[in-house]
């Protein structure tokens, strides 16, 4: 019925696990295969797929992402001792997003998909608020120790046959202890991907640290983040009529709460852990409505769903029962990589069909007000219909075939 999109350069198709790998199909099917000749170099992270490879094909995956500068991917297991057993592993394997993070030197951009009858808990919000999480270093790259009393700890760094050495207070308790670490080529990465994405997108900047109290750590990514705007990015700011600021991050929650947000908050990757998921709750309600998309500073661009592998859906699933999930983020990232594909191959019937995928999801969100049963709780009366996944991936297929006319 309708002539397929070609495309010139595949997109890196990484299939995931559980709820999510059953919307996943689901999406592409209906939405997207039979208007999109669609190319993709594909690679399957189920866990147990993993667990044959003993994960390298986690580390294929980037590797792909690098030669064709464009992936899309799905919700995958990071395995704890419980996963292991249900799924005969044979170890607790690592975060597949944190492998190809630190592959592909990214910085991961959430931001909330924004409809009109979904009212943020923040009041003052209007304009999108898009984290900038540092994606290397801090809590995940740390090590952390026990020790008993009497304790005496130093901490000595060896480089070029000479030692510096560091020396804690007497500690006269039982306790614990974490070091962490960064690399100034991974701070320059982040501040100079946060830099471009808020160009691109004509958002202003946030950064934030505690530098009055880390003095040497969160110094020095203030210190980094200011060398590169001055030299870099500040007349570029300037002719677009933006404004990069930094804050303490104490003073930047109490701003945020009360901003109409319209800005990039570039954040380390704890603070950016925590901020993306607060962003999600209070904006949207939920991970199912934001969008997450990973850029390098060599221009490589993953786009995924924020969200998890809805286990307990999945265990419905497999059980027959109908489920009520939320692909909207699944989509949201289908159609950020077709729409990167099409950009940087100059293909425009690509950017066209997936910003008229994204306004058929709108439109039956927002004017029909067809909703999975997730969405219908946070949504604003009145609500026309709550329907299952496959219901409402039908209900959006309509309406893109509307636009597509």
């Amino acid at each position: 019925m309708f002539k397929k999109i070609v495309m010139d350069k595949p997109i890196v198709e990484i299939d995931g696990d559980e709820m999510a790998r059953v919307m996943w199909h689901l999406v592409k099917e209906y939405l997207i295969l039979p208007y999109v000749d669609l190319k993709v170099e594909y690679y399957d992270l189920h866990i147990k797929k993993r667990d044959e490879t003993n994960d390298m094909i986690t580390i294929r995956a980037a590797e792909a992402i690098k030669k064709w500068k464009i992936g899309v991917k799905c919700a995958t297991i990071t395995p704890n001792a419980e996963r292991v057993k249900e799924y005969n592993l044979k170890k607790e394997w690592k975060s597949p997003n944190a492998t190809i993070r630190n592959i592909l030197d990214g910085t991961i951009f959430r931001a909330p998909i924004i409809f009109s009858n979904i009212i943020p808990a923040v009041r003052f919000w209007k304009k999108p608020i898009v984290i900038a999480r540092h994606a290397f270093g801090d809590i995940y790259d740390g090590i952390g120790m026990k020790f008993n009393n009497p304790t005496s700890i130093e901490i000595t760094i060896k480089q070029n046959g000479n030692e510096i050495e560091e020396y804690l207070p007497k500690i006269k308790g039982s306790g614990v202890l974490q070091v962490i670490y960064n690399l100034d080529s991974s701070i320059e990465s982040f501040a100079r991907a946060s830099f471009r994405y808020a160009l691109e997108n004509n958002l202003d900047l946030w950064f934030a640290t505690k530098d009055t109290i880390s003095k040497v750590y969160d110094a020095r990514f203030k210190e980094i983040f200011n060398k590169i705007y001055e030299e870099e990015f500040k007349e570029k700011f300037e002719n677009k009529g933006l404004k990069y600021n930094y804050f303490l991050i104490d003073d930047a929650i109490a701003r945020v709460v009360r901003s109409e947000g319209g800005f990039v908050w570039a954040c380390k990757n704890f603070d950016g852990d925590v901020f993306s998921d607060f962003i999600a709750s209070a904006y949207v309600g939920s991970l199912a409505l934001m969008t997450s998309v990973l850029y390098s500073p060599n221009g490589d661009f993953l786009s995924e769903a924020a969200h998890g592998t809805v286990q307990k859906h999945y265990y419905k699933f497999l059980k027959g029962e109908k489920t009520s999930t939320n692909p909207t983020a699944i989509i949201f990232a289908w159609t950020s990589a077709l729409r990167r594909r099409g950009e940087i191959d100059g293909i425009n019937d690509l950017i066209d069909f997936a910003n008229n995928l994204e306004k058929a999801v709108k439109m039956t969100i927002e004017i029909d007000r067809i909703m999975t049963k997730d969405v219908a709780n946070i949504a604003e009366p009145p609500i026309n219909k709550i329907v299952t996944t496959d219901e409402f991936v039908i209900a959006i297929k309509d309406n893109l075939e509307k636009l597509l006319k």
